[in-house]
């Protein structure tokens, strides 16, 4: 995901359009007008807003171009490249967990990741402890069908062995999530010995879905007093034919939603989610209330995804 803030530029309403991205797609952008409240204390008290796209004849072309190259590669680049939800689950035994540092390579049908570091997970600070799951983010070029995995630790630190119990990795863009059981020790003094193996997925325990696309999503907080939040700020898409994409939250933790949504600023995500089809009829926005900043002025919301040749 790719976040990039910079100041908004004001007067100029949403619009939509579909650009040439300069490759072997184009992009379609959907722009979104609110300039209203989502505070229980203002407007109509209500933090969810349902808002649908506008013509673009309201924009200037100077504004639709500001700002935009560096939004504009990311989406280009996350078409290209394939992220990884890598799951953990250390087994719930006597000194299961490990102080080692672990890394994980990934092996694919035409190319593999390299060594990646297990370094920050999203769910634990203290991360391979007995019998958690940890969560972490591999990004890649694509390896193709992922076919195998080797993982495994440097046996440094107090306490090293480690019981690993699986490993699970979904990788939205591809539509796929694998589950490699492991259930053995990687440990130097239990087992065979070895601190890092090589794991097979279990054909059984492979789900498959619709793959996901990447959206890029800007938002821009109004330039009013009191318009920021640092409340969770959430998004549906709605395409044709009742098809919406999950609810997603746009911050992936406390820090970043108290850096993102400040007064008169554009925070701009990309984000996988279930392809809703070519054409974006409305969106869900709100956040999820709470604390003591969570009333935000919503100036207006710009979605652009990549559309294959030909459409």
């Amino acid at each position: 995901r790719l976040l990039t803030s910079r100041k908004a530029p004001r007067e100029q309403p949403p619009v939509k359009s579909c650009v040439s991205a300069g490759c072997c797609c184009h992009s379609c952008r959907y722009y979104f007008p609110c300039q209203r409240w989502l505070a229980v204390e203002e407007d109509d008290g209500q933090i969810v807003r349902e808002l649908v796209p506008v013509d673009e004849a309201f924009v200037k072309k100077d504004s639709e171009n500001d700002g935009q190259s560096l939004a504009t590669l990311g989406l280009e680049q996350k078409a290209k490249s394939t992220t990884y939800t890598v799951k953990v689950k250390t087994g719930d035994k006597k000194n299961a967990g490990t102080d080692a540092n672990v890394f994980i390579t990934l092996y694919g049908s035409n190319d593999d990741t390299g060594i990646v570091s297990l370094k920050a997970s999203k769910i634990n600070k203290n991360k391979f402890e007995r019998g958690k799951v940890d969560e972490f983010t591999v990004e890649s070029v694509d390896i193709g069908d992922l076919k195998k995995i080797k993982i495994g630790h440097d046996n440094k630190g107090n306490s090293t062995g480690w019981f690993l119990e699986w490993v699970e990795i979904d990788a939205p863009s591809l539509g796929q999530c694998l589950k490699f059981p492991c259930g053995r020790w990687l440990d130097k003094s239990e087992d065979d010995g070895a601190i890092e193996r090589i794991i097979f997925p279990a054909e059984l325990q492979t789900t498959e879905y619709i793959p996901f696309v990447p959206y890029e999503i800007t938002v821009y907080t109004s330039d009013i007093f009191g318009a920021g939040t640092d409340a969770d700020v959430f998004i549906v898409l709605y395409g044709s034919d009742g098809i919406c994409t999950q609810q997603k939250s746009l911050c992936l933790n406390k820090r970043e939603q108290r850096m993102y949504f400040e007064r008169n600023s554009v925070n701009q995500f990309i984000v996988e989610l279930e392809d809703v089809g070519d054409i974006i009829e409305k969106i869900r926005i709100g956040h999820k209330g709470g604390g003591l900043n969570s009333g935000w002025h919503l100036d207006r919301v710009a979605i652009r995804r990549l559309l294959p040749n030909g459409k």
